[in-house]
Formats: C-alpha cells, sequence, structure tokens
C-alpha cells in the first residue's frame, strides 16, 4: 500500500493531490488581488488570487486595479481552484470566470504582477513581459513599483 502511495506522489504534484474548487457569486473586491465569494449555503470564502500581485491602495494604480478586478467579475459566478491558504487564513486561489482565468487576465492587461517570488508559471512571466513591452496598465507609468518592495519600504519605515 506504501508503495502504491509513493508511485502516485512521483508521478502527481502534491498540491493537484490536495487541491480543492469553490464555486461561488464575488460579492465583494477588496483589492486588485482579494475578493470574497458567497457558495449555495451562505458560506463566505476570502480569496487572495494566486500567482499575482496587484498595487497596494496606496500604489498608484492600486485603485484602477481594483475597478478592473471589480468590473471583470463582480456579482458573478466564479470557480475557485486552490490549494492551501496564505497566513492570512485566506484561500490562495486561480480565479475562473467560464473558462477564463482571471489571475492571468490580470497580468496581461497590466493590472498586476506576475508573483514571480513565489511562482515561476511561464505563462504569467510572458504574460508580465508582453504587458511591460506594450506599456499598458501599470506598465504606462515611467517607474512603476512592484507591491512586494513597496510593502517592504513601509515595514522599514515603521
Amino acid at each position: 500500500m506504501k508503495t502504491a502511495l509513493y508511485i502516485i506522489l512521483l508521478f502527481f504534484p502534491v498540491q493537484l493531490i490536495f487541491s480543492a474548487e469553490i464555486i461561488g457569486e464575488v460579492v465583494g473586491v477588496s483589492d486588485g488581488d482579494t475578493i470574497t465569494i458567497i457558495d449555495t449555503t451562505n458560506r463566505r470564502y476570502r480569496i487572495r488570487l494566486d500567482r499575482i500581485d496587484a498595487p497596494e491602495r496606496r500604489q498608484p494604480f492600486g485603485k484602477k486595479s481594483k475597478q478592473y478586478l471589480s468590473a471583470l467579475i463582480f456579482g458573478k459566478q466564479v470557480r475557485i481552484e486552490y490549494g492551501k491558504k496564505d497566513r492570512y487564513d485566506r484561500i490562495l486561489g486561480i480565479v475562473f470566470l467560464g473558462e477564463k482565468e482571471i489571475n492571468l487576465v490580470m497580468v496581461q492587461h497590466g493590472m498586476a504582477w506576475h508573483y514571480s517570488y513565489y511562482d515561476k508559471t511561464e505563462c504569467y512571466a510572458a504574460a508580465e513581459r508582453e504587458a511591460r513591452r506594450k506599456k499598458i496598465g501599470l506598465w504606462s507609468d515611467p517607474n512603476p513599483v512592484n507591491p512586494y518592495d513597496f510593502r517592504k519600504r513601509k515595514r522599514t519605515q515603521k
């Protein structure tokens, strides 16, 4: 029995084995990478969009990023694929509207960075490179500051 489990783990990433799915309506958009959904049993979930990092509220494009995400999915039924939670107990998930991967759309339209500190998914890296090249969204700013660096500076100033 143990041998069979080891073989399964060898061929399938652990995250895929333990991944789950939630379907619900988007009832809140906190910022460009955090939403709240409610499922059919009226249970609420806070979702942090995995693989991306959107500008903070006090950063340039922070408000635009939130508005863009809201226009895409607020009030709509979405599907969340996830495998873990973050340190704030939010579900880290990929948001789908139909077959459209919303996390990737945010990067493609220059409304978020690819969170390359924690993720190496090539299509996200390529989407960021293309948005940068086209100077769309936050890339139209001559000197955009990565939210990761923005938060880090804030912590050191305190």
